[in-house]
């Protein structure tokens, strides 16, 4: 299935600069399948999207469509196809 992943302005330099990565993924995957197949193809981009331990950073935001990742499985959140993925790392500062 299809989905696209939306980055902000501050991840893109770690995508080749794309607003927008459209990804194949398998039918009926979760969204921790569409950030291990965004990793594959922008390795630095995983690193500031999840740890070590392959979890989301606390900093990140994820949407996948209107819901925010964490109010409906997390990294097991279901995506379907032509979901809109978002990732909108937190910015701080004064």
């Amino acid at each position: 299935m299809r989905v696209t992943v939306h980055l902000t302005s501050v991840l893109r330099a770690d995508a080749e600069g794309a607003a927008h990565v459209p990804l194949e993924v398998v039918d009926g995957a979760a969204l921790s399948g569409v950030l291990d197949e965004l990793a594959a193809r922008h390795p630095g981009l995983d690193r500031r999207i999840r740890d070590e331990r392959g979890q989301l950073r606390r900093y990140v935001n994820v949407f996948v469509d209107r819901d925010e990742c964490r109010s409906v499985g997390g990294l097991d959140a279901p995506v379907h196809e032509g979901a809109d993925v978002r990732l909108l790392p937190s910015v701080a500062g004064g």
